[in-house]
Parts: structure tokens; sequence; C-alpha cells
């Protein structure tokens, strides 16, 4: 069920319409000057105190932003574009979001890749020394054993 705010064509009840500084219930009137621009065909309470001395209340309450059932062609498309403004701006920061998130990811990863290579490059350095330590020991060994075999060769003969 609609309200009298939502329908444009109905009157609200006496006990709904707000009373201005005079104190009266207020009258529910519709705009119909061009200016200002947008108002047209909107509606609003005035109050109704109406003196022949000129000091007629100034009180004034709009019920619609813009005029029911009754949107431009232009209006329309300014909303549409505004629209469409909100959801590039939002998919803007989206992506720039993203971009930073992936800069961090790659930033981290390079990190990663330095630390690999540099443990890489030490377990070859370790190796190289393994292999040089077992590789001295064993030849002093033949050496030493056929120190040994030349000197008892020469002195059995």
């Amino acid at each position: 069920m609609s309200t009298w705010r939502d329908d444009p064509n109905a009157i609200p009840p006496w006990n709904e319409r707000p009373k201005c500084h005079c104190g009266f219930h207020t009258w529910l009137q519709v705009w119909t000057d061009p200016l200002p621009q947008g108002k047209k065909g909107c509606r609003f309470f005035k109050c109704p105190d109406i003196d022949d001395d000129f000091k007629a209340c100034t009180f004034m309450q709009w019920i619609d932003t813009r005029p029911l059932g009754r949107v431009s062609l232009k209006e329309e498309q300014e909303r549409r574009v505004r629209q469409q403004q909100i959801r590039l701006k939002g998919k803007e920061d989206e992506l720039k979001r993203r971009r930073a998130k992936l800069g961090q990811r790659e930033a981290a990863l390079k990190i990663q890749e330095e630390q690999f290579q540099a443990r890489e490059a030490q377990f070859k350095r370790e190796a190289e020394e393994q292999k040089n330590r077992y590789k001295e020991p064993a030849q002093s060994s033949t050496s030493d054993g056929r120190n040994k075999k030349e000197k008892f060769l020469r002195s059995t003969q």
C-alpha cells in the first residue's frame, strides 16, 4: 500500500501535515514555476496565513526532491552517467589495489629468488670444499704408500 508521499495525486490527512511557525497546519501545493530548475511539479507544504498587511508567513517545506513520475530524458541520462562513473571509479580503485598487491608479491618473490640463489651458491661452495677435503687426504696417503714401497724396494736391493 502506497502512502500519500509516494502518490502524486494523494492528499495527506490533516493531522500529518506539519505546522508552520504561526501554528497553523500547512497547505499542500505543487510548484509551478520553472525556477529553481528541476523543482517544477514538486510538492511542498506552505503556510495558509495570508494577511492583507503583507506580513505573510514564509514557511515552506519540500516533500519531493524531484517531480514524482516525471523524470526528463536528460536527467535520466545524467543519472546513468553518474552511476557508470561511480562503477568505473570502483573498478579503477580495485585495479589500483590489485596492482599494489601484485607489486608486493613480485617484490617478495624477487627476495625469495635472491635468497635461493645465495643458498645454492653456498651449497656449491660447501660441496667443492668437501671434495677438496676428501681429495687431499687421499692423495697424500697414496703418495705415502708409494714412497714406502719405493723405500722398501730400495732397501731390499
